[in-house]
């Protein structure tokens, strides 16, 4: 039986959404205003540091790496405890180096990026789903912030708090809320420099590169309706450890919350997921369809994950 774990960490390097292209130096006066500004600063500013992961009983730190010229982003993301693992992000393409020290695992055309890039290239579309409202000043990792909050407009998604770095509009910590008002994830950083270069490099002497996905066009059998709001932004078949065969992987997303659909057909020496379950501050939801299970899994409510998952059908 595949382990929770196993599919939360499948679900963290598979699923990477898109960042703005608006100008980090524009004034901001309006939560929509601010929402433009991080989703810029993300993507143009050189920054590094150290942020923190907290994610249900799960504590993670990591350290980021990110900078932006003309031949445009590179990003290096290393987690410093527990089970080593090192992202690399150059433009769309990321290397994920394994824990073996000789393996990487290559995902191209990725559309997910890492924290602080959380927001969609167009936050204003957000504002169907999300009611943005402008909070306090509040300082973190010594720097000012400005909050935001975004409020979903229905049971579909979760809440999110913003704190943007009053100078670059860059996202310094972000919560996200479920409908209890309990935070289930934090990031927030312990220590940031903005402005400079830093020097990123991919060490890919004596790996073994391995693709994530399938080199065959995708053909896919399955219809599925998400919540509203959500559109597929992704498609892929995808090579997972432990799977015998490949595995069918649809990405859903608001511009906001994402969340994955897994289908495999049934191994009848393998015990399956059935039900709700949860691994940390993702929730996960499966069901058998027609020889196949159907996994859905992501850090939206519970409601989101069902519905999704009852609407798979074949085509």
């Amino acid at each position: 039986m595949r382990s929770l774990a196993g599919w939360r960490q499948d679900w963290l390097i598979a699923v990477f959404a898109g960042l703005a292209l608006l100008s980090g130096g524009a004034r901001a006066d309006t939560a929509a205003d601010w929402l433009n500004r991080a989703a810029a600063a993300a993507k143009q500013q050189n920054y590094s540091g150290v942020y923190v992961y907290h994610h249900g009983e799960h504590i993670e730190v990591l350290r980021v790496l990110h900078r932006a010229d003309a031949s445009g982003e590179q990003e290096k993301v290393e987690v410093m405890d527990g089970t080593s693992r090192q992202f690399l992000r150059i433009n769309n393409d990321v290397y994920c180096h394994l824990p073996d020290g000789k393996h990487v695992r290559l995902e191209r055309n990725a559309l997910r990026r890492f924290f602080p890039a959380l927001l969609p290239a167009q936050p204003a579309g957000l504002l169907d789903f999300y009611e943005a409202k402008l909070g306090g000043i509040e300082r973190v990792a010594g720097r000012t912030c400005q909050v935001v909050t975004l409020t979903p407009r229905d049971g579909y998604r979760y809440a999110y708090n913003l704190w943007l770095d009053t100078r670059t509009g860059l996202p310094l910590k972000a919560r996200i809320v479920n409908e209890n008002g309990k935070a289930i994830s934090i990031l927030v950083f312990s220590e940031i420099q903005i402005g400079k270069a830093p020097d990123i490099r991919n060490d890919m002497t004596g790996k073994v590169v391995q693709k994530a996905q399938s080199d065959k066009p995708i053909v896919n059998e399955w219809k599925v309706t998400p919540p509203p709001g959500y559109e597929q932004i992704q498609e892929a078949v995808r090579l997972l450890n432990g799977k015998r065969a490949p595995v069918t992987h649809l990405v859903f997303s608001d511009g906001l919350s994402v969340l994955s659909m897994f289908v495999e057909p049934v191994d009848p020496q393998v015990q399956s997921l059935h039900g709700l379950s949860a691994e940390g501050a993702v929730g996960i939801y499966a069901r058998e369809v027609n020889g196949y299970i159907v996994t859905t899994l992501g850090e939206v409510p519970n409601m989101a994950l069902i519905e999704t998952g009852n609407s798979a059908t074949r085509k």
